[in-house]
């Protein structure tokens, strides 16, 4: 029988084999600083926890504890993404708000970089949200978080939900949230926390292009200038360059 701690000793003694130093050298130019890596594609870590979850009788709880022992013993990058794809297909609908403890949690003491930060949110807490959407909102607590990756998740988490369907409705992320969340980051040191503010409001921009202008016009000045020049990437010209003009925060 297979338990949760076997399971957890397969897949990773299973990632280890695919390695390759080629792969992991060249995965370095993604990242500022060095990760250590052991040379896996993301497709193949996917794959791996995909075979291995269709193969064996696994419970939600199963993965979820799977998940807890991979990212334990995590020294490299692909084993924390490999922690994360065991519990991505049944987030959406086997967990309660307490699975949104854990993101947080995950998201402060093992996420260590934005790649990381990015493959959990838009894989397993996007699969979670879709199954609780009065919860999409709640991932704004995280913005008070002392981890710059979870304060980046609060941006991150929700960008899907600008304008997502679900199910017969179709949800829109109330503006309040795209705003407030982009103020109360504003001044944050961060450059990925910056980058994740440019990002939800450009998504923004595109389903509420004249309350984002607006927006822009009257907040512009007091963002970095990398951050506006994220947020404008999906106006027109004219209309880009115009918003750019009203920036005068660092590069």
């Amino acid at each position: 029988m297979t338990t949760p701690a076997k399971a957890a000793d397969h897949l990773h003694t299973t990632l280890a084999g695919l390695s390759s130093p080629a792969l992991a050298e060249s995965l370095q130019r993604y990242f500022p600083g060095s990760v250590a890596a052991l040379g896996v594609s993301n497709a193949a870590v996917a794959t791996l926890a995909n075979d291995y979850v269709k193969a064996h009788d696994l419970t939600p709880a199963d993965r979820l504890e799977i998940t807890e022992l991979l990212l334990r013993r995590a020294t490299y990058h692909e084993e924390v993404l490999l922690a994360f794809a065991v519990l991505e297909k049944v987030a959406r609908r086997s967990f309660d708000a307490m699975l949104l403890d854990r993101f947080r949690r995950w998201l402060e003491t093992v996420v260590s970089n934005w790649a990381q930060c990015d493959d959990l949110c838009l894989k397993v807490v996007y699969q979670f949200l879709l199954g609780h959407p009065d919860l999409i909102t709640a991932t704004r607590d995280w913005l008070g978080s002392a981890s710059p990756w979870a304060r980046r998740a609060a941006n991150v988490a929700v960008v899907k939900f600008v304008r997502r369907k679900i199910g017969a409705e179709i949800y829109r992320l109330p503006l309040d949230v795209v705003f407030g969340n982009s103020l109360r980051l504003i001044d944050d040191p961060d450059p990925y926390v910056q980058k994740s503010i440019g990002w939800l409001l450009k998504v923004a921009s595109v389903e509420h292009p004249q309350e984002v202008v607006t927006f822009l016009r009257d907040r512009g000045g007091e963002m970095a200038r990398a951050t506006l020049r994220i947020a404008v990437e999906k106006f027109d010209p004219n209309v880009r360059r115009s918003l750019l003009t009203v920036g005068t925060g660092p590069p």
